[in-house]
């Protein structure tokens, strides 16, 4: 398990990659995000929903219902034209990120 602080900077960028994929609901992120990385990052949904809302606000993703055959509706989040523009500057800005951090520790040559 990871650092809050660290889960905390790239729950954003995890949620909109997810959502470039396809359109899902929160407990799903939650569980999609737990099943990729083998359950190294445990997102709860109560930290999970204001970051939803923070994309939400700034365009990023919109939310709409959805029926169920069985249940109540569930609210499905998909990204925007502004939320994959977003994605393209973080992913590239992490990977950016990544290269400087592993060039500071010493685990690479270039």
């Amino acid at each position: 398990m990871f650092s809050r602080e660290l889960v905390k900077g790239s729950t954003s960028l995890l949620v909109l990659q997810l959502l470039h994929e396809r359109d899902m609901y929160g407990y799903e992120l939650v569980k999609e995000i737990e099943k990729r990385s083998e359950h190294h990052l445990q997102i709860k949904e109560g930290s999970l929903y204001p970051g939803l809302h923070k994309l939400e606000k700034q365009e990023y993703i919109e939310a709409y219902w959805q029926e169920q055959e069985k249940g109540p509706a569930r609210k499905y989040y998909r990204i925007t034209k502004a939320g994959e523009m977003i994605l393209q500057e973080r992913t590239s800005e992490w990977m950016q990120y990544v290269k400087v951090m592993s060039k500071m520790i010493g685990k690479t040559e270039s």
